[in-house]
């Protein structure tokens, strides 16, 4: 009887829950708009492994692309953590710009990492997601694990699908994505459900300064 009564209990707190959370997802909401509403200039996003040690010469590419991006009088927008994300406001803040880190609540608890200038903390992946795709000019994207592959395919989804408008999609590291472009072309395409321009969405490259000739291109 006592166990039945905390389950419905249990029950009827989770259905109060809910409404309260909507509140959680406007606040993150406001606070990333009110963050980016002080932003001056355009931004490039930079996604990537987090586990990429700084050895690495996706590290150092990383972080001269940054570089070399705030040159160009772009802002610097990361997840926020270590790895690629790192490098990228490592070179953002060492040339002097804009460094700027969307940080995730994870079970592990992924720390910010030290080169962000400003930082904004999120619990719900979605809400930091759009703050990715809404400020940004850009996505340069480095080799990474499933969150990467996640940006990667859905900014691609909202540009196949007219949700967004077209921006350069740019893969680093032909090394690493010549086999998922080659699944791409030999069987999503043969099997026709995807047309061959949805293979133009995106370009991949292999330096910082093709990067940068990559997102030149397509403002000009």
């Amino acid at each position: 009887m006592l166990r039945r009564k905390k389950k419905r209990f249990a029950e009827e707190m989770m259905k109060l829950e809910d409404p309260w959370r909507v509140f959680r997802i406007m606040a993150e909401f406001v606070e990333g708009f009110h963050t980016f509403s002080e932003l001056k200039g355009n931004a490039v996003t930079v996604f990537g492994s987090a586990r990429i040690k700084s050895t690495h010469r996706m590290y150092k590419m990383a972080e001269e692309t940054a570089r070399l991006l705030v040159k160009e009088k772009y802002a610097v927008i990361t997840g926020g953590g270590p790895g690629i994300m790192e490098a990228g406001n490592k070179g953002a803040a060492k040339a002097k710009g804009e460094s700027i880190g969307l940080n995730i609540e994870l079970p592990y608890e992924q720390k910010p990492n030290r080169y962000i200038k400003t930082l904004v903390n999120f619990h719900y992946f979605f809400c930091r997601k759009v703050m990715f795709v809404k400020y940004a000019k850009a996505f340069v994207i480095f080799p990474g694990g499933f969150g990467t592959m996640d940006e990667f395919f859905e900014s691609i989804t909202l540009i196949q699908t007219e949700r967004i408008k077209k921006f350069p999609v740019i893969l680093v590291g032909s090394y690493y994505w010549k086999g998922l472009v080659s699944w791409l072309k030999n069987i999503m395409l043969k099997e026709h459900n995807i047309n061959p321009e949805d293979l133009d969405i995106f370009k991949i490259v292999d330096t910082p300064q093709a990067v940068i000739k990559e997102i030149k291109k397509f403002y000009r």
